[in-house]
C-alpha cells in the first residue's frame, strides 16, 4: 500500500480558484500512489489577519483563546479543499488536528507533538476517500486545542507521514525548491536539487523560510524522504531532503512520551 502525505502552503491556498487547481494536482497523484493524505495551511494572510483581530479586542490575547482563534484558518482550508475534490467526483473528508490525531504538550501557540494516533485517518484512506488535514494544531491530553508555533503545518504532515508509513512526503510551494541563496535577492542563487538533512537543517537556520526546521529535524529521526516542489509547476524537480529508507521499528517524534 502505497501512501503519500502532500502539503500546501498558504500561497497554495491563497485563493478560491486555486482549490480546484490542488484538487486535480492530487487527482493526478492518485496515478502513483494508493492513498494520499493531505495537509494544508491557512489561506493567505488569514493567521495574520486573525492574529491582529484578536489584537483589537485584546492587546494581550489569552494563548488558549489565541489558539482557539488561529485553528480556524487551516479548517477553513480544509473544507474547502474536500468540497473541490467531492467536485471533481472523488470521495474526500476533512479532519482537523484533533480529529486526525495529533497529540500535542500543552504549551499554547507553541506545542510540539508527542504522539499521532491515526486510525481515523486510515479508516477513511481504506474506504478510499481522500483525507484533508488542518496542519499547525493539535490537542493536548487535556483536551485543549494547540497550535504548533509559525510554519506548524509542515511538523504536522511529517508527523502524519511517520504514522502512516507514507513514503515520503510532498510540500508544494510558491519557489521551485531549495536554493543556495534567497533567489528574490540575488538571482543567480542555485536551485539545490538534494540535500541531506544536516545540509537542510543548516539552510533553515540561517533564515531560508522554505521549511520549517522543526519538520526537516524530525523527519531526520525517522529517516523520511521529503520533496519540495513549485506548485505551479508539480512536474519540476525541486528538492530532495534525505531520500533514505525508513528503518525505524516505532516513530520518534518531538517530545518522548
Amino acid at each position: 500500500m502505497k501512501r503519500l502525505v502532500l502539503k500546501f502552503g498558504g500561497a497554495s491556498v491563497a485563493s478560491p480558484e486555486k482549490f480546484g487547481l490542488i484538487a486535480d494536482l492530487i487527482l493526478n497523484r492518485l496515478k502513483e500512489a494508493d492513498q494520499i493524505v493531505v495537509v494544508v495551511s491557512a489561506m493567505g494572510n488569514t493567521t495574520d489577519e486573525l492574529l491582529s483581530l484578536a489584537r483589537k479586542v485584546h492587546p494581550s490575547p489569552p494563548k488558549r483563546e489565541q489558539d482557539m482563534l488561529i485553528s480556524v484558518g487551516e479548517r477553513i482550508s480544509m473544507s474547502l479543499l474536500a468540497m473541490a475534490l467531492e467536485l471533481k467526483g472523488k470521495q474526500a473528508v476533512s479532519f482537523t488536528g484533533s480529529q486526525a490525531g495529533l497529540i500535542t504538550t500543552t504549551d499554547h501557540s507553541e506545542a510540539h507533538i508527542i504522539d499521532v494516533r491515526p486510525a481515523r485517518t486510515i479508516r477513511a484512506l481504506d474506504q478510499g476517500k481522500i483525507v484533508i488535514v488542518a496542519g499547525f494544531q493539535g490537542v493536548s491530553h487535556e483536551g485543549e486545542i494547540t497550535t504548533l508555533g509559525r510554519g506548524g503545518s509542515d511538523t504536522t504532515a511529517v508527523a502524519l507521514a511517520i504514522a502512516l508509513r507514507a513514503e515520503r512526503v510532498e510540500f508544494y510551494k510558491d519557489v521551485a525548491g531549495i536554493f543556495s541563496e534567497d533567489p528574490k535577492k540575488n538571482a543567480d542563487a542555485k536551485l539545490l536539487p538534494h540535500l541531506n538533512y544536516e545540509e537542510a537543517l543548516a539552510i533553515t537556520r540561517q533564515g531560508a523560510k522554505v521549511l520549517q526546521s522543526r519538520c526537516i529535524d524530525l523527519a531526520a529521526k525517522n529517516s523520511l524522504p521529503l520533496h519540495v516542489l513549485p506548485f505551479n509547476d508539480p512536474h519540476s524537480a525541486g528538492t530532495w531532503i534525505g531520500k533514505k529508507i525508513k528503518s525505524l521499528s516505532e516513530p520518534v517524534y518531538e517530545v518522548q512520551c
